[in-house]
């Protein structure tokens, strides 16, 4: 059986004279129910994928080569109509930021129920039901009154949860979770990355997971890919990679973890030797797409 999601030698760049590529021939797949980590430092190109997926990269930036296999169907090769379609039904984005993503001047219901009705054609009452039913299983206490308030009146953890409620609402196959705990506080993280692993594994999702943490991957993931400078450096099963990678730069930056058990353990920094390596092999990457294009 072919995996739900096919990601195969994905490149991007910034549009213009000089093509300046954010994403280098990335390669992975996700089976049904599959989670799949994507981690690495910030600016690794972890949010650029998950983006490219749903088709909702920055203007600046176009998808220059490779192709994006969704539920047997080529996205690269659609139009952009259907292929908009295809992933209003089919896909589901959790964004990082709970506050910023919520629209202000809008009550809750509607952020819920509007997808559902404009994009997949279901009732306002159906759609209304649905909201309730979702705002209950993300263990949201009234969700009566929670339809009818505005984002500014819920906590952080509340409005993430509004999110994740309104992700899984159409029983997406696959959902992209970008960083989905990054605003709130370690508490509130726990019970929010536990909620999306109960969601996740109840509807078998297919989620790709994007996060700097290798502690969330830990907990979340079976897969995982290492990224930097927006190529992948290493791919590889959680329980193998927590064993010992094998690139340099993952057995550096699970070095430079904290170790909750030793709260006064000394940070590591990624060794500079580590690094240079690494943006080597960046620019190598590069040199020869520049002379393949």
């Amino acid at each position: 059986m072919s995996a739900f999601l096919t990601v195969d030698n994905l490149s991007a760049s910034i549009r213009g004279n000089i093509r300046q590529r954010v994403l280098r021939s990335v390669s992975f797949s996700i089976d049904t129910g599959e989670v799949l980590g994507l981690v690495g430092e910030s600016g690794a190109g972890k949010s650029m994928i998950g983006k490219a997926i749903l088709g909702i990269l920055p203007s600046a930036v176009e998808v220059v080569e490779g192709e994006i296999q969704l539920d047997g169907h080529n996205l690269m090769a659609m139009k952009q109509a259907d292929r908009r379609r295809l992933i209003g039904a089919t896909a589901a984005l959790i964004p990082q930021d709970p506050l910023t993503a919520l629209n202000p001047s809008r009550r809750i219901e509607p952020q819920i129920t509007n997808r559902l009705v404009d994009i997949l054609g279901w009732s306002k009452r159906d759609a209304r039901l649905r909201a309730l039913e979702l705002l209950d299983e993300v263990h949201i206490d009234n969700p009566e009154r929670v339809m009818g308030s505005y984002p500014h009146e819920l906590s952080g953890g509340m409005r993430q949860r509004v999110l994740i409620a309104s992700a899984f609402a159409a029983n997406p196959k696959l959902v992209v979770a970008d960083e989905p705990t990054t605003a709130l506080d370690v508490t509130v993280q726990k019970q929010i990355l536990r909620l999306i692993r109960e969601l996740q594994t109840r509807h078998e999702t297919a989620m790709v997971f994007v996060t700097h943490d290798l502690g969330v991957v830990s907990k979340v993931c079976q897969r995982l890919s290492v990224l930097y400078g927006g190529m992948v450096v290493e791919s590889s099963d959680v329980p193998a990679f927590f064993g010992g990678p094998g690139h340099a730069y993952s057995r550096a930056l699970l070095a430079a973890t904290p170790k909750y058990t030793d709260p006064e353990a000394s940070l590591l920094p990624v060794d500079e030797a580590v690094i240079a390596q690494v943006s080597g092999e960046v620019l190598a990457a590069d040199e020869g797409w520049r002379h393949g294009a």
